[in-house]
């Protein structure tokens, strides 16, 4: 296997990693910046209100984008064991 498959290969698994984590952290970062910001402004300390949107938004990101991150994860899968002969010999 030459050098230049195994950097292609180490580049799109990284960024199918990349994809995977941004889906699911970005909009958890989105409302806990909301919540933030409207505790600020109403002075309201408490830790449920602002655990529980991005524990709600987090679970909801993972039903609605789970069937597509799945695929991302077995498309490169089936893409490295369909070429494995290729990469071996």
């Amino acid at each position: 296997m030459s050098p230049e498959v195994v950097s292609d290969l180490m580049r799109e698994g990284l960024f199918i990693a990349m994809v995977l984590v941004s889906v699911i952290i970005i909009p958890s970062l989105v409302v806990g910046l909301v919540v933030s910001v409207f505790q600020a402004a109403t002075q309201i300390n408490e830790q449920t209100l602002s655990f529980l949107p991005r524990l709600l938004i987090t679970l909801t990101t993972l039903v609605v984008m789970g069937p597509w991150l799945g695929g991302l994860v077995h498309d490169f899968a089936m893409k490295i064991l369909v070429d494995m002969p290729t990469f071996l010999g």
